[in-house]
C-alpha cells in the first residue's frame, strides 16, 4: 500500500486510515459530519496526493488531448482549466479529468484508481511529436476548500487571488519553488488546489493548519469529501460514471463537443440522435431510509427503473439524498420513485439541480 508524503501528519492528527486506490488515506479525523460542516462554514484542508498527474508536451500535445477528450481543449488559453472525459469507442467514460493548459503543454489530473489505466490509454493513442510523463509520484496535491479558503491561501502564499477565476490557475513561488495554484475543487464551495514537489508537503500542510487557526481550518478526510461532492451533485468515478456510462447519460452533455473528432464521438452522436434510454438523476428521500450504492430504484407500481449509484444522509440538509440511473421516461424532476432498502420500499422524489441552493 502506497503512502503520501503526509501520512505521518495524518497519523499524528489521529486520523482513521483506510486503503483507497492503493494508498493509505485518512477517511476521517474528528468525525465525518463535523468535518463536512467545517468545509461548508469555514475552511478545510485535504490531502489529495493519491490523484494522478500526467503531463503532455510537444507539438502534438493538443492533437492528442483533443483526440482523447470529448471536450475541446483548443479553446483553452494558458492558465485555463477544462473538465472533460476520456471516452472509449463505445462512448463510455474511461475517466473524468481536469485539463490544465500550461506554457509547456497540458497537465491532465486523473482519478487515483485510474492513473495506470489512463496512462496506458493515453500512451496507446499518442499523436506524433508528443511526450507523455507521469508526474504523480513526485507531486503533492492538497486542497483548501470552503468560504474562508481565499484569505487563508492569500496569507500562506503571500499573494492575491482576487483575479483568479474559477477553473483558472497561476504559478506563484513558495520559498523559491514554483507552485501550481488553481481555483478548483470537488466540494461545491469556493476553493483551491495546490500542486507542488513532495519535499514541501509537510511544511505547506503545517503552514495552512497553523495560519488557518483563526479561520477555523480543520483537516478533512475522504469520508466528508464524498458527502460534500454528493451534495454538489458531482459524479464519482466508479460509482456514478464508468466505462459503461456515456457523458450524455451522466448529464455531462455540456462537456461534449461533437463538432470535432475524438474517440467515441460516433457512438455518442448516435446515442444523441436515437435518444437516451437512461439518465443519471438526483433524488431526495420522502420516507425514512438511506439510499445506498446498488439499491434498486423502482416506479411507484414496482417496475425496476435502475439503481442507486451514490447515497448518504446529507450533513448540510440533515436529510437522506442520492443519485442513480433510471429509465429516461421516469427521469423528470418532480417524479416520485421507490428505493428498495432491504425488505422495504421507501418513496423518493427526483430533483432538478444541486441538493444545496
Amino acid at each position: 500500500m502506497k503512502q503520501t508524503p503526509l501520512t505521518a501528519k495524518h497519523r499524528a492528527l489521529g486520523a482513521k486510515m483506510v486503503e483507497y486506490a492503493g494508498f493509505e488515506m485518512p477517511v476521517q479525523y474528528t468525525g465525518l459530519v463535523e468535518e463536512h460542516l467545517t468545509v461548508r462554514s469555514h475552511v478545510g484542508i485535504f490531502d489529495l496526493t493519491h490523484m494522478g498527474e500526467l503531463e503532455l508536451t510537444g507539438s502534438g500535445a493538443l492533437a492528442t488531448v483533443n483526440m482523447l477528450s470529448c471536450n475541446d481543449a483548443s479553446q483553452l488559453q494558458v492558465g485555463e482549466i477544462q473538465y472533460g472525459c476520456l471516452t472509449n469507442e463505445r462512448g463510455g467514460i474511461i475517466d473524468d479529468i481536469l485539463i490544465y493548459r500550461t506554457e509547456q503543454g497540458f497537465l491532465l489530473v486523473v482519478n487515483a484508481a485510474n492513473t495506470a489505466k489512463d496512462y496506458a490509454w493515453i500512451k496507446q493513442h499518442l499523436q506524433p511529436e508528443t511526450q507523455l510523463v507521469d508526474r504523480s509520484a513526485e507531486t503533492t496535491l492538497i486542497a483548501i476548500q470552503g468560504p474562508k479558503s481565499a484569505p487563508l491561501v492569500e496569507e500562506v502564499l503571500s499573494l492575491s487571488v482576487s483575479g483568479l477565476r474559477n477553473y483558472t490557475f497561476m504559478e506563484p513561488e513558495y520559498k523559491g519553488v514554483k507552485v501550481l495554484l488553481s481555483r478548483t475543487g470537488y466540494t461545491g464551495e469556493d476553493g483551491f488546489e495546490l500542486y507542488f514537489p513532495n519535499t514541501f508537503a509537510e511544511e505547506l500542510w503545517d503552514a495552512f493548519l497553523n495560519q488557518g487557526e483563526k479561520y477555523g481550518v480543520k483537516p478533512i478526510g475522504l469520508g466528508a469529501r464524498d458527502t460534500l461532492r454528493l451534495e454538489a451533485r458531482m459524479p464519482l468515478y466508479g460509482n456514478d460514471i464508468d466505462d459503461e456510462t456515456t457523458p450524455l447519460e451522466a448529464g455531462l452533455g455540456r462537456f461534449v463537443k461533437l463538432d470535432k473528432e475524438f474517440i467515441g464521438r460516433e457512438a455518442i452522436q448516435k446515442q444523441k440522435e436515437e435518444g437516451l434510454r437512461r439518465r443519471l438523476v438526483a433524488f431526495t428521500m420522502i420516507d425514512k431510509g438511506i439510499p445506498r450504492h446498488g439499491y434498486p430504484l423502482l416506479s411507484l407500481d414496482g417496475q425496476e427503473l435502475g439503481a442507486v449509484t451514490s447515497g448518504t444522509h446529507s450533513p448540510s440538509l440533515d436529510h437522506p439524498i442520492g443519485m442513480g440511473y433510471v429509465q429516461v421516461e421516469s427521469a423528470q424532476p418532480g417524479t416520485e420513485i421507490l428505493v428498495q432498502i432491504r425488505k422495504n420500499q421507501a418513496r423518493a422524489k427526483i430533483i432538478k439541480g444541486r441538493f444545496l441552493a
